[in-house]
């Protein structure tokens, strides 16, 4: 750690961008003024810690939702899915099985209404 003497109105830079001022001094207590970039976020050291606590407690929270899904999806990959009761899967060969028949077609009837039935033969009377 750095440590540095200043006095009031008195100021540290910080690379290029950050300049630290000693705006005041009041027995033990010693107010800044910090100019910074937006970018570059400034906070109290409480602030910051808080603020890494709530980013912890996220990513907790993401890792143990994405581990739940991975484990769902293991879960569904390894079982079948389950029918409802009464209900079977179809396998594809067995989907020709499951199809209606077609009734065969009534081809006599068809043939015997076209041709003329045969008349039983008359025997000559006497």
């Amino acid at each position: 750690m750095l440590v540095l003497s200043r006095q009031k109105d008195e100021s540290i830079m910080i690379g290029d961008d950050v300049k630290i001022t000693i705006v005041d001094v009041r027995g033990d207590k010693v107010r800044l003024g910090i100019t910074a970039p937006r970018e570059i976020p400034v906070h109290r050291i409480e602030i910051y810690e808080a603020i890494q606590r709530e980013k912890r407690e996220k990513e907790k929270e993401k890792e143990k939702e994405k581990e739940k899904e991975e484990q769902a999806q293991e879960q569904s990959e390894k079982k079948p899915q389950k029918q409802p009761e009464g209900e079977t899967q179809v396998q594809p060969e067995d989907e020709a099985e499951l199809k209606p028949k077609k009734k065969p077609k009534k081809v006599a009837k068809k043939q015997a209404k076209k041709e003329p039935q045969e008349q039983p033969e008359k025997l000559p009377q006497h």
